[in-house]
C-alpha cells in the first residue's frame, strides 16, 4: 500500500490530504483544512508565504503523532505567483498576490517591446494581466530592490518545495502558467527576457511532473516527527493535478476543473498556436507524462464566494443553491470575466451594478443573485465551448467537471442544459487525487495515465447530467452573446 501525502493550495483555502492505494484503489482523508487569503500590506496583496508552510508542518505533525507513515509528499497551488530568494537561501520579501492591481495596464507597455502576436507565438499562453510575465515585467520597469539579491525566482509549489529540501528547481506544468516559457522547447524563452528586459539569470531549471527531489530535510524531519523519504515536484499547478485526475476514456472528450477558477479545455499531445486559438485567447500549458492542456480560463466560483463573503457567511452552499433553484430563471445575466469582477470587494453589489448598467433588471434577494452568477457562469461555458470545438475543428460530446465546483448539482445541470451535451461531475478533490496520484507514478506504482484514470475510475463516485431545456438556454443565450459581444 502506497502511502501519499497531497498539499492541495487554492487562493481562498489550502488542505492537506492523506491518500492510501491499494489494490488499485484510492483512499483520502483530510488532514487539515485553513484559509487562504492575500494580505494586504502598504497597498498591495500578498501571500503569507510563511503562515502556509506552517501549516504544512502542521499536517506532518499531525499524521507523526498519529504513528502514519508516507512514501512521499506533493505540492500543488493556483498559477502564476511566485517568490524570491537570495543567494544565501533566504526568502526576499513576501511574494505578491495576482489580484493585487500593480500590473493593470502591464501587456500593453511590454508589447511596445515584444508584440502580443509574437509573444503568443512563443509561449502559447493566454492574454491575462496577472501572468507571472507581467508580474516580472513590472518589477523590471521599477528597478525593484527585490530584484537586485534575487538568485532564484520559484513559483509557490516549487518555493514550498525548496522550503523542505533545499532544492531550487522548477516543475514544468507550473512554470508553464508563467507566459515566459517557450511552448514548443519546454524552456525558458531567452527571446522573451532579452525583448522584455528581464532578468534570465534568476530562472531555475525545469524538471518534469514526478521529479523525486529527495527528502525532506533532516530540521523539519525531526522538527514534525514525520520521516519523509521522498518530496516530488507532482504536478505542481492545481489545474495540472485535476486534470490527470479526471476521469476519462477514450478521445472526445473536453474538461471544466472548477472551482475558485473555471478551466475548460482539452488535453492535447501538442501544443496548439495557430492565429485562431490566439485570437480566441487559448492557452498551452504543460500537462502530465507531455500532454498540453489547452484550455481557457473563466472566472468561476470566485464571484460566488465572495458574495458568500460579504454575506457573512451565514448562508452555507447548501441553502444558497436551494435559494437559486427557487428564483426566476433567466431574469437577467453578467459577463463573468468583466475586469471588475476579478478584484475583491462588494461583489453582490457589483453584480447589481453590472445588472443596472446593462439596461438589465436588479436582482434583489439573495437567491437571485445567486441564480444570476450560476446562470451566467453555464452561459460562459457555452460561449468558451462553442469556441474551442471551433478552433479543434471538431465537436465534443462530454464535458467532465471536476473539482470543488463538480458538487454544486445546480450549476452542473445548467451546464448540460447550456452545452447541451453529456456532463460527469466528479471527483471533488481531483486536484488532490492527481497529486497523489503522479506521486505514485514518480514511485512506479502507477505506469502513466491511463492507469491513473482508471484508479480514478474505480475509487469515486460519478454523476452524470443529461441536457434539459435546451430551447430555453439557447434563447437565453442570444441575450448572453449581446452582453458578451461588448468585451471582445
Amino acid at each position: 500500500m502506497g502511502s501519499y501525502l497531497a498539499f492541495d493550495l487554492g487562493a481562498s483555502s489550502g488542505r492537506g490530504l492523506l491518500g492510501k492505494l491499494h489494490d488499485g484503489t484510492l483512499e483520502i482523508e483530510e488532514v487539515n483544512r485553513f484559509p487562504n487569503r492575500p494580505v494586504k500590506l502598504r497597498g498591495h496583496l500578498h501571500w503569507d508565504i510563511v503562515a502556509i508552510f506552517q501549516r504544512l508542518l502542521e499536517a506532518m505533525q499531525t499524521l507523526a503523532d498519529r504513528g502514519e507513515q508516507v512514501d512521499s509528499v506533493g505540492i500543488d497551488t493556483w498559477g502564476v505567483d511566485f517568490g524570491l530568494i537570495a543567494a544565501d537561501g533566504s526568502l526576499v520579501g513576501v511574494p505578491y498576490a495576482y489580484r493585487d492591481a500593480r500590473t493593470d495596464g502591464a501587456p500593453e507597455r511590454a508589447f511596445k517591446l515584444l508584440s502580443w502576436e509574437r509573444l503568443y507565438e512563443i509561449t502559447g499562453i493566454q492574454l491575462m494581466s496577472i501572468n507571472s510575465v507581467f508580474q516580472l515585467f513590472v518589477m523590471a520597469e521599477q528597478a525593484h530592490p527585490w530584484l537586485k539579491i534575487a538568485d532564484k525566482l520559484l513559483f509557490l509549489p516549487d518555493l514550498l518545495n525548496y522550503l523542505l529540501t533545499g532544492k531550487a528547481v522548477s516543475e514544468l506544468t507550473i512554470a508553464s502558467t508563467s507566459q515566459m516559457l517557450d511552448a514548443r522547447k519546454r524552456q525558458w524563452s531567452d527571446e522573451i527576457f532579452e525583448s522584455l528586459r528581464l532578468p534570465r539569470e534568476i530562472m531555475p531549471e525545469i524538471v518534469p511532473a514526478g521529479q523525486n527531489l529527495g527528502p525532506m530535510s533532516r530540521d523539519l524531519q525531526d522538527e514534525t516527527g514525520l520521516q519523509v523519504p521522498r518530496v516530488v515536484a507532482t504536478a505542481g499547478h492545481d489545474t495540472a493535478s485535476a486534470v490527470a485526475a479526471v476521469p476519462a476514456q477514450g478521445q472526445n472528450w473536453a474538461y471544466l476543473s472548477s472551482g475558485t477558477w473555471s478551466l475548460m479545455g482539452v488535453e492535447l499531445d501538442e501544443p496548439l498556436l495557430s492565429a485562431q486559438a490566439r485570437d480566441r485567447n487559448f492557452t498551452n500549458e504543460a500537462g502530465v507524462a507531455g500532454k498540453i492542456r489547452f484550455l481557457k480560463n473563466i472566472s468561476g466560483l470566485w464571484i460566488l464566494q465572495e458574495c458568500r463573503r460579504a454575506w457573512g457567511e451565514s448562508y452555507s452552499w447548501d441553502q444558497l443553491t436551494e435559494l437559486a433553484r427557487e428564483a426566476k430563471p433567466f431574469t437577467c445575466l453578467i459577463f463573468p470575466d468583466d475586469p471588475d469582477f476579478l478584484k475583491p470587494g462588494d461583489m453582490p453589489a457589483k453584480v447589481k451594478n453590472f445588472c443596472a448598467r446593462t439596461g438589465q433588471p436588479v436582482p434583489e434577494d439573495v437567491g437571485q443573485i445567486v441564480r444570476v452568477i450560476l446562470e451566467s457562469l453555464a452561459m460562459r461555458y457555452k460561449s468558451v465551448f462553442g469556441s474551442l470545438q471551433e478552433v479543434l475543428g471538431r465537436s465534443i460530446d462530454t464535458v467532465h467537471v471536476v473539482g470543488g465546483g463538480s458538487r454544486n448539482a445546480l450549476l452542473n445541470q445548467f451546464t448540460a442544459s447550456a452545452l447541451g451535451v453529456r456532463v460527469t461531475a466528479g471527483p471533488a478533490e481531483a486536484t488532490a487525487c492527481g497529486n497523489m496520484l503522479v506521486q505514485a507514478m514518480s514511485a512506479g506504482e502507477l505506469s502513466g495515465l491511463d492507469e491513473i484514470r482508471a484508479v480514478v475510475r474505480r475509487s469515486f463516485a460519478i454523476e452524470t447530467y443529461d441536457p434539459r431545456d435546451t430551447a430555453a438556454w439557447d434563447r437565453a443565450f442570444g441575450v448572453y452573446k449581446g452582453i458578451e459581444a461588448k468585451y471582445e
